[in-house]
């Protein structure tokens, strides 16, 4: 596309693209967005150097080699915070820019973003199905290593507590933790059999008593009589990562307070999702660890966003094709809410205009400046404060928005076109 309008002389022409997903996966109510900072700090390093050329050189010419050699992005993006509700329709992202500088950056954009917005949509979900108690992102051994450190950054700002991944707690700051295996416990085996005791001995020197000993190697309710005896009444945790978790974290809770140890948190793990923790809820358990279900496609779906072409010299451009049909000219957005501070509804209306807002309802524009003239934006929000906005922005749902049963989105989108002025 890039080689064919730089020989046609329509790279140059001003453009608008935008990023939004035309629907959400199949029953949820609600989207997050997350990976705004990370599509801006990529964006800042998007380079041709001369790797990436001597690869171009096989299939373009020459002119077009020469005009990714000196690319350096000078438009401007206007976006939905990190941390923010997003709905089918929503303008996440607009780009605005000459066709070239915009066109290439549909994949760069498009691969952050969707695996962001999807982690973190799980992991609200997650959130909210914990009901206050802590979560610990533990998926870095079932995704790419490199999608592991974006996927603990996505579920922080979701509101889960720790990580187990220390790349992203240096990259980005997450606060991390974790336990042993069972691979710890095994290597103690001795040749009178299994020496777990001897296991929590060793952990509880190392880290001291306020550690958390995992139990369930061999069988449970030794492990936690030996876990006991290992550290004290003083012992920090146990964690269980088997078995049937709701009946058997009742008998544990009963007996680490039979044995004194009163305040021993318990923590579980073990392919938990939002539903398996909706339902652990009543139980005794402090913290959850969540692996699999949060960084895969089977907890955590594609986002579904596109990057679209929607005005070109300031004009409209829309596709037609059936069911991807799209509204052309760059849009903005307003969430209307009532005075009580539950949200009711999401209107788009074409950038320039003024959408209809009944009187009794309050609107908050959505989009933010992010990039003028290619650079950053000083004082965009952190990932404190994006994991803050969603922990006020959920409180604005509709009660049933945050129900984990299947169900149309939370709220509506509405776009506002202008009105015709008869001739």
């Amino acid at each position: 596309m890039l080689a064919a309008a730089l020989k046609d002389g329509t790279a140059h022409r001003p453009c608008a693209f935008e990023v939004f997903a035309r629907r959400l996966p199949a029953g949820r109510r609600y989207g997050v967005v997350a990976g705004t900072t990370r599509v801006l700090d990529e964006l800042r390093r998007f380079r041709f150097g001369p790797d990436e050329l001597a690869i171009a050189e096989r299939f373009l010419d020459a002119e077009t080699v020469a005009w990714l050699r000196d690319y350096r992005f000078s438009g401007e993006i206007d976006g939905y915070r990190e941390g923010e509700l997003y709905f089918p329709g929503s303008p996440i992202l607009t780009v605005r820019a000459s066709f070239a500088e915009g066109v290439i950056l549909e994949t760069l954009i498009l691969s952050i973003l969707n695996h962001d917005s999807a982690i973190a949509s799980a992991a609200a979900r997650m959130v909210s199905a914990a009901a206050g108690r802590p979560l610990i992102e533990m998926g870095s051994r079932r995704t790419h290593e490199r999608a592991a450190v974006a996927a603990a950054r996505s579920a922080y700002l979701a509101g889960f507590s720790l990580t187990s991944n220390m790349e992203a707690a240096r990259t980005y700051g997450v606060p991390s933790g974790g336990t042993a295996a069972h691979a710890f416990t095994l290597l103690h085996t001795g040749p009178d059999g299994p020496g777990e005791e001897k296991a929590f001995a060793a952990q509880v020197a190392a880290q001291g008593p306020g550690t958390t000993l995992l139990v369930d190697t061999y069988d449970i309710t030794e492990g936690v009589n030996r876990a006991v005896r290992a550290a004290g009444p003083e012992l920090g945790g146990v964690r269980i990562d088997s078995g049937d978790l709701g009946i058997i974290t009742r008998q544990v809770r009963a007996q680490l307070d039979e044995l004194g140890a009163t305040n021993t948190k318990i923590v579980v793990s073990g392919d938990l999702d939002e539903y398996a923790i909706g339902a652990l809820r009543a139980e005794p358990i402090d913290v959850y660890g969540v692996g699999t279900s949060l960084v895969t496609g089977s907890g955590a779906p594609t986002a579904g966003m596109v990057y679209k072409l929607v005005e070109v010299d300031g004009r409209p451009v829309a596709k037609r094709s059936s069911h991807k049909e799209t509204h052309g000219g760059e849009k903005r957005s307003v969430r209307l809410a009532k005075r009580t501070g539950t949200i009711v509804e999401e209107v788009l209306f074409p950038r320039g205009a003024t959408p209809t807002v009944p009187a009794h309802l309050n609107a908050t524009e959505l989009q933010i400046p992010l990039v003028r003239g290619g650079e950053q934006v000083d004082g965009l929000p952190d990932l404190e404060a994006a994991r803050e906005h969603l922990r006020e922005a959920l409180i604005t749902l509709p009660w049933e928005g945050l129900g984990l049963s299947n169900g149309e989105p939370a709220i509506p989108t509405r776009y506002d076109a202008p009105k015709e002025t008869p001739a």
